[in-house]
């Protein structure tokens, strides 16, 4: 079993930046895809940026591309999320993710195992 606990939302202003961490435990996730996801009020789920294993490979939604960076350090388990020039349609809770495969990126919401349970981001106009 894999725990993930998200931390580092908060409320910013508009073209302001965050960085979240998803702290991994029960297992080490050198091994594993990660990603980040997010759900704004009265809308799905959607996919935000995932990483290979390795971190190598990359992906991420059209809507943050050029803005959000996603990391993956292995050695202190744990996937940032560096989140730059935040627009108020940013506002959301995200959601880390992890799944036990290599070589892949997986963008898919229900293509993830282990999730945490959330970090509220809130970005003001």
């Amino acid at each position: 079993q894999v725990q993930l606990v998200e931390s580092g939302g908060g409320l910013v202003q508009a073209g302001g930046s965050l960085r979240l961490s998803c702290a991994a435990s029960g297992r080490t996730i050198n091994n594993y895809s990660a990603g980040w996801f997010r759900q704004a009020p009265g809308k799905e789920r959607e996919f935000v940026a995932a990483s290979q294993a390795s971190g190598a490979t990359t992906y991420y939604a059209d809507s943050v591309k050029g803005r959000f960076t996603i990391s993956k350090d292995n050695a202190k388990n744990t996937v940032y999320l560096e989140m730059n020039s935040l627009k108020p349609e940013d506002t959301a809770v995200y959601y880390c993710a992890a799944l036990l495969i290599l070589g892949k990126v997986v963008t898919a919401t229900d293509g993830y195992r282990y999730w945490g349970q959330g970090t509220q981001v809130t970005v003001s106009s």
